[in-house]
């Protein structure tokens, strides 16, 4: 995604957040806390006045913000209209698509099982998936019918390429123009709004089909943590999810996180939007195979990369787990050494723009922190999703925060993201040495 990605699955949502503190330095954690902190009000009309303007003049239908420093949370409403037609206010509970916010939750997923000496990140994928054994990469393409010569790849993917979207693979719909037609005609879904199949199967018809480069070669958007979710069924034994209810959403309360809605959560899902011709903001139809309500399906394909729904709460608990070492309410869901591995460059002398890649998220370098001002501090770790979710998680300033649309394209809303990010920084974050060594805001 980041750019152009992040324009379909990122490439191609009542107060329940469960805010925790951040695991501090000293070797006991502090419990957590689910006392809610009120903004200055001051600190607050940045913000407000931000996503009302984005929602009162139609560039989005609606919009919900969470901001969270220290562990607590400092900012969550919720502004517009879930249905634009019956003027329904969003509600900040409302249930959203996060697309490939997928692929952080099923990379962390797979990191539990690499603690338990399930795998190790420089394996060859096809040690535990046989398709993917012997990879070509693509050498000639004829556009008129879609066939192809290939050469040898020189070495095998390795999982830790998988994570960090440097094995080849591309995505469908989306991808090269090479990689659209291939895995069109070889029926690979995208993995999003698609929920008839099964994972297995597409990832074993993925499995033989050409790479767009050389393994490690360079970064391409694509499919990678699709076979990662696989990869997790195989070595779990479970299908991929019921293992992240059991390993991950269970243990850290995230009940309105699912591939597919139970009955009675439908009710709460966002309506999906798009933009015609003119701009206008309507309702999205099916497109490009996507079924715009997907997550009230009865699904069988559980895509890692882009499947899930959730609630910008029960996203937040995640990615507070994040930022406090692997723990969650006292009890401990990854050591300290598996996230540092998660949230640091692994992609090497390769770039995502101007960040790297780490196992799962993107990771801002000081290049890129230094044209953000004021923005997010280097070793901040972020993400999306293509129907307009967006979350960052900053550990130098001890911050969680996001914000969540849905509407895809959104051409009128294109820099809301880029907007919010820097009104977090100016109304939460000290941005002087003097202001830095203030208290928080107190609660009221």
């Amino acid at each position: 995604m980041k750019r152009n990605s992040i324009a379909f699955l990122l490439l191609l949502s009542g107060y329940s957040a469960v805010a925790q503190v951040a695991a501090p330095a000293a070797p006991k954690a502090r419990r957590a806390t689910t006392a809610r902190v009120a903004a200055k009000p001051v600190d607050a009309q940045r913000l407000d006045q931000l996503l009302k303007d984005y929602t009162a003049d139609g560039r989005v239908p609606g919009t919900i913000a969470l901001v969270m420093r220290d562990g607590k949370v400092l900012y969550r409403k919720a502004f517009g209209v879930d249905d634009l037609a019956a003027k329904t206010p969003l509600r900040p509970d409302a249930i959203m698509r996060i697309a490939s916010q997928t692929k952080a939750v099923t990379s962390v997923g797979l990191m539990l099982l690499y603690e338990e000496g399930k795998f190790q990140l420089d394996d060859p994928v096809s040690k535990y998936l046989p398709a993917f054994a012997d990879p070509k990469v693509l050498a000639t393409f004829n556009e008129k019918d879609s066939t192809y010569t290939t050469v040898p790849a020189k070495g095998e993917i390795t999982i830790r390429q998988l994570f960090t979207h440097t094995s080849g693979i591309s995505y469908p719909v989306i991808g090269s123009r090479e990689a659209k037609a291939i895995y069109a005609k070889a029926g690979i879904p995208s993995g999003i709004g698609t929920p008839g199949g099964s994972l297995a199967k597409s990832m074993d018809a993925l499995g033989p089909l050409p790479l767009m480069h050389q393994p490690g070669e360079r970064f391409t958007y694509g499919l990678s943590v699709d076979v990662l979710g696989r990869l997790i069924e195989v070595l779990s034994g479970q299908p991929l999810d019921q293992y992240l209810r059991t390993r991950l959403f269970e243990p850290l309360g995230m009940k309105d996180t699912w591939f597919y809605l139970p009955a009675d959560k439908q009710a709460r899902l966002a309506k999906l939007y798009t933009e015609d011709a003119a701009k206008n903001t309507v309702p999205m139809a099916p497109r490009d195979g996507m079924i715009p309500d997907y997550p009230k399906a009865q699904g069988t394909y559980f895509s890692g990369g882009a499947g899930l729904s959730s609630t910008i709460d029960d996203y937040a608990t995640f990615l507070q787990m994040m930022l406090n070492n692997g723990t969650h309410n006292g009890r401990r869901l990854l050591k300290p050494a598996t996230v540092a591995l998660i949230t640091q460059n692994q992609m090497g002398e390769v770039s995502q723009g101007n960040n790297k890649f780490g196992l799962g998220f993107s990771i801002t370098t000081a290049q890129s922190a230094a044209a953000r001002q004021p923005g997010l501090s280097e070793g901040s770790y972020e993400w999306g999703g293509i129907f307009g979710t967006t979350y960052w998680v900053d550990p130098k300033q001890k911050l969680v925060a996001l914000i969540y649309t849905q509407k895809y394209p959104s051409g009128t809303a294109r820099d809301l993201a880029d907007k919010f990010k820097t009104a977090v920084y100016q109304s939460f974050v000290p941005q002087s040495a003097a202001e830095a060594s203030s208290a928080l805001p107190a609660a009221k």
